[in-house]
């Protein structure tokens, strides 16, 4: 049956294709960097992200030699930071071994750090031409409704299931249309929670769950664990010419990126300014700042946060923090967006 979907889902794709800046551009450097800012980012908010690095990054050369801070500095705003470190190493990897291009081997890009079976099939098949599968979770949704399949598509077995479906049906000349059309597809008509666009759907005569209107019930996916939740409280502290910041440890959450001061649980104003002090300053004045929340993909922080202004920064001692003025926390240092609701008073 999935035959039958490829010749209409080109047609289409090639009529209704969003332009996008690394879409059609034949250079595989440009889709291995906007493949790895999507996962987990939606399209529209890509796009600044996507044309900012490609301005100072123009190539795998680049991304290799890039210092670390301003290479963090380039990600800030796309979370999850071990994206783009692991495509350094991968960078650095393809400038020593493979002299600077990514290489033509599906089962040499999955040796690469940080690429997996999706971002190689889709640099394969899209740059290079490689008759690979590309299967993401709009690829998994498309399929699943299609086939009326009750499938978990969490389960790594039925992702692989999917694949060779895909693998079987692939066209030998066009193998990064079709791929791209079944992500296109997802993203713009067979949207998720069950809003799907049938009307507008190329392959709606196919699919099963449309026949039997059922859309709604596909695709099946188990729940997700609850988020641990962790109440913390953030410190803005200021002495009008810097604000506080440190460096978080080179392992675990957010690893490497600058953070305002923080503790777990949520302080007094007695027990905040009493922090304070024990770092060896001294306060002169204090506010609570408005309550803020961010959800990683296992983790929610609470915060509650206060403003505390110092006599001078230079008092402390606590070796670990470091005085930013208001232009060098905008342009120098990496601040991650969990901090984001308490970023704009670093320029107050």
């Amino acid at each position: 049956m999935l035959e039958e979907i490829v010749t209409p889902l080109v047609e289409w794709y090639r009529e209704n294709k969003r332009i996008l800046p690394w879409r059609d551009k034949n250079n595989a450097y440009y889709t291995w960097v906007s493949e790895i800012m999507l996962q987990q980012t939606r399209v529209e908010a890509v796009k600044p992200y996507f044309e900012r690095f490609i301005t100072e990054l123009p190539d795998v050369e680049a991304l290799a030699d890039c210092p670390q801070e301003r290479l963090l500095k380039l990600w800030e705003g796309l979370g999850y930071y071990n994206r783009v470190r692991n495509m350094q190493e991968a960078a650095r990897t393809v400038k020593n071994e493979y002299n600077g291009r990514l290489p033509e081997d599906y089962q040499a890009l999955l040796s690469l750090k940080g690429i997996g079976n999706y971002t190689a099939g889709a640099i394969a098949s899209i740059a290079y031409g490689l008759p690979v599968p590309a299967v993401d979770g709009n690829v998994l949704r498309v399929i699943s409704r299609i086939t009326e399949s009750a499938n978990d598509i969490s389960k790594q077995s039925v992702r692989k299931k999917i694949e060779e479906q895909l693998l079987q049906i692939m066209p030998e000349d066009c193998p990064g249309d079709f791929n791209q059309a079944l992500m296109e597809l997802g993203a713009v008509v067979c949207i998720p929670n069950g809003q799907a666009k049938c009307t507008e759907c190329p392959v709606a005569s196919i699919c099963l769950a449309h026949r039997h209107d059922t859309v709604e019930n596909f695709p099946v996916k188990a729940p997700k664990k609850a988020r641990t939740l962790e109440n913390k409280t953030v410190f803005v502290i200021q002495d009008g010419e810097y604000t506080a910041i440190r460096k978080r440890p080179e392992k675990g959450l957010l690893a490497g990126l600058y953070e305002l001061p923080n503790i777990q649980g949520h302080l007094k104003r007695e027990e905040a300014l009493s922090y304070v002090e024990g770092l060896g300053l001294e306060p002169l004045y204090i506010e609570k700042l408005p309550p803020a929340k961010h959800i990683f993909s296992h983790i929610e922080w609470r915060m509650q946060a206060y403003r505390v202004k110092v006599s001078s920064l230079k008092k402390t001692q606590d070796e670990q923090l470091i005085f930013a003025d208001r232009e060098q926390s905008g342009k120098q240092y990496a601040i991650p967006s969990a901090f984001g609701a308490y970023e704009k008073y670093l320029r107050d």
